[in-house]
């Protein structure tokens, strides 16, 4: 499985999602879900997966492709498109390709051909925006009540966001809160894992301004979990009995 979030902020957009796939507990693997498409000073697009590697692979390569053919134009190439709205449609519209495709090949194997994407960026003149794609092409968008989405195993990271996330996060809180809320996640789920990547992009900065690998001996990730774990032991005790 998988846990990927992201965060639309007026400050910019954060983006963290682990590395581990398996097919068991004897057959783990570790597979990059964070790629990033980036036109300097045009345009920075990145693109977080989850579900079945053959789909997400396949999408992605198609997309990588359009994007370096010479011939390519606005309505191939995500990096040509004219809008971001135009590159969900484009993306969306790949992805239900692809799993239409590999759907009956892996049925018969009784293996899912599922998979959702989550699509953020920003072009020159227009504004920041992220969308979470589905595996039948259509999608919903972030929006300022809701200024995250997330895939994969969302539901032990949830709370965090739900109680600390507003469009006026900083992004330092808001990197914060992603590491934590992956935190939460590893824990309670063994099919989520190290190592993690981090993307930060500012609003109006059209490239990724911070990117990080962090593997599963990174000290500052460890001290970060250890205090989030002490401070919440600290508030069970001090809330007195309903």
């Amino acid at each position: 499985m998988t846990y990927c979030v992201g965060l639309l902020l007026k400050a910019g957009i954060v983006l963290l999602s682990d590395t581990r796939t398996n097919a068991g507990l004897d057959n783990i693997a570790t597979f990059r879900k964070m790629f990033t498409f980036v036109a300097p000073g045009e345009r920075v697009i990145a693109i977080m997966t989850a579900g079945s590697l053959s789909v997400t692979q396949t999408t992605l390569a198609r997309l990588s492709d359009a994007v370096e053919n010479p011939e390519s134009d606005e309505h191939s190439s995500i990096l040509k498109a004219p809008s971001m709205l135009k590159v969900a449609e484009m993306i969306g519209a790949t992805l239900s390709e692809v799993r239409a495709e590999i759907s009956d090949k892996m049925d018969r194997m009784k293996q899912s051909a599922s998979a959702s994407l989550i699509v953020a960026g920003q072009r020159k003149g227009g504004p920041m925006r992220m969308f979470l794609v589905y595996p039948e092409g259509n999608f919903i968008e972030a929006t300022e009540d809701t200024p995250y989405l997330q895939i994969g195993e969302h539901k032990y990271g949830k709370p965090i966001l739900d109680r600390v996330i507003t469009p006026e996060t900083s992004l330092v809180d808001a990197e914060k809160a992603v590491l934590l809320s992956m935190d939460s996640t590893l824990r309670s789920n063994l099919s989520v894992g190290m190592p993690l990547d981090l993307a930060v992009i500012e609003a109006g900065g059209l490239e990724i301004a911070k990117s990080r690998r962090i593997e599963a001996e990174d000290e500052g990730f460890s001290r970060m979990s250890r205090a989030w774990s002490d401070a919440l032991r600290d508030a069970f005790q001090r809330i007195d009995p309903a």
